[in-house]
């Protein structure tokens, strides 16, 4: 019985890590959307300043 629980655990754990790992890998590209939103604007912007200055 105690083999059957100590398994049990031992699965429930390693799922617990995949699901953790899986939501860090969300997080993360999430992440990488924003900035690279945020640097496209910052170009545009840049861009734009550029035009004007000329």
């Amino acid at each position: 019985m105690y083999q059957l629980n100590a398994d049990f655990a031992r699965a429930y754990q390693a799922e617990r890590r995949n699901e953790a790992r899986a939501a860090q890998r969300g997080h993360q590209a999430q992440r990488a959307r924003r900035l690279s939103r945020k640097a496209e604007r910052a170009n545009q912007e840049a861009r734009l300043a550029l035009a004007r200055a000329y």
